[in-house]
């Protein structure tokens, strides 16, 4: 049985990886910013809700397809953007591109990739989603669009919520800054990592970020390129009007990311989106956010029941894509836990981190009775069953 074969969680991906992985490398995966309260805040908002199953219901027959834009995936989650993962598996994009494909579920491309999306639609032309950055020459952004519609991609996810650099303090203290700032200490311990070292020295060093690579003279090396990409990004100029031009210019379905405001939810939707993620970055941009599904609620209210609504951030178990379905989410992302896969086993690596949600997400719906995704709801969530239960009781003492 191979190391991936053994995982039963995320957690044992996760674990994998890191023992893959020099320190510089896999911290830049797990870090979040400043104190790293966020990443605290997203684990424990999914630890905090509990569901309160129903029995005597015939849930053998369970399906956990998931219809969003019209169009059915085989469950109700998928990949969301991880930037530079080419750096800790080489192809990890590729990897994920081909795991959504033969899964049938969505894969965001994050804007910080190394593959580009015209290689990942290669993979999978009806499963590949592409995330824009803004960008200061307004010119390139709108050209990823163009590239995204040439491809015939179905959806692009625009991300509101780096107006700014974050501090990720873990970084800096490892060195992982530009140019990568490697100490004695950082080398040493890389030298317990070989299969990682070997290849990153095979390849030239940090691979080349493919989708900007087009933005740079001809010829450029990885290092030119991503010079070109951080004086593009992030841009704090961006306002509602980029976002306009940017829905004037894609006629495909068009999703903000990173709305944490209800009343920004509102101007998005007041501009003709097609539908929102809310997330908080995976806890990497501003520390004392609440989380994702803290917000969720709030968001729900504001845009009503019809607008799609996804979620990410903080993503680790299938009981945690379940409890988001039933706080009003429509479809789920996940990062880390794809990206784990990809960085632990390639391929087969990212394969199992999905097969491992959906085998999560169906014992969940099969234990707490739900048949299809259509059944779960506020009525799973504790907090409803004991508002419910106290009026019931309210009512009932009056009525005396």
């Amino acid at each position: 049985m191979s190391r991936i074969d053994s995982a039963i969680n995320i957690d044992d991906l996760k674990r994998i990886a890191k023992r893959r992985l020099p320190k510089i490398i896999f911290d830049f995966i797990e870090g979040g910013v400043e104190d790293e309260v966020g990443l605290r805040t997203n684990a424990q908002a999914f630890r905090d809700i509990r569901l309160v199953p129903r029995y005597y219901i015939d849930t053998s027959k369970r399906s956990q397809k998931a219809t969003l834009f019209g169009r059915e995936y085989a469950s109700p989650f998928g990949i969301a953007p991880t930037g530079m993962a080419g750096a800790f598996r080489k192809d990890a994009e590729l990897f994920l591109s081909q795991a959504a494909n033969d899964a049938d579920v969505p894969y965001l491309m994050s804007g910080a990739s190394n593959a580009s999306m015209e290689q990942g639609a290669k993979l999978a032309p009806r499963n590949l989603w592409y995330q824009i950055y803004g960008a200061k020459d307004r010119s390139f952004q709108l050209d990823l669009v163009r590239r995204a519609k040439d491809l015939g991609l179905s959806t692009i996810a625009v991300t509101c919520d780096v107006p700014v650099s974050s501090n990720r303090e873990r970084n800096r203290r490892n060195g992982f800054v530009r140019p990568l700032r490697m100490t004695l200490p950082t080398i040493l311990e890389a030298m317990l990592h070989p299969e990682w070292v070997y290849t990153y020295f095979k390849n030239g060093g940090l691979p080349m970020l493919g989708n900007w690579q087009p933005y740079a003279p001809n010829g450029s090396t990885p290092d030119q390129v991503a010079d070109v990409f951080a004086a593009q990004t992030p841009d704090a100029s961006q306002t509602w009007r980029d976002l306009e031009a940017i829905r004037a210019a894609w006629p495909g379905k068009l999703l903000l990311k990173g709305v944490m405001h209800p009343e920004d939810a509102r101007i998005a939707m007041g501009l003709g989106l097609d539908g929102l993620i809310v997330s908080n970055h995976g806890a990497r941009q501003l520390d004392n956010m609440p989380s994702p599904i803290d917000v969720l609620p709030m968001i729900r209210a504001a845009v009503g029941p019809d607008v799609p609504l996804l979620l990410d951030s903080g993503v680790r178990r299938g009981s945690d894509i379940v409890a988001a379905l039933c706080m009003g989410a429509d479809f789920v992302l996940t990062g880390r836990a794809t990206l784990y896969g990809a960085t632990a086993g390639g391929l087969e690596g990212v394969k199992k981190a999905v097969s491992i949600l959906q085998r999560e997400i169906d014992l969940v719906m099969g234990q707490i009775g739900a048949v299809t995704l259509k059944d779960l709801g506020p009525q799973y969530l504790l907090e409803t069953v004991r508002a419910e239960e106290e009026r019931r009781n309210t009512g009932a003492m009056l009525a005396r």
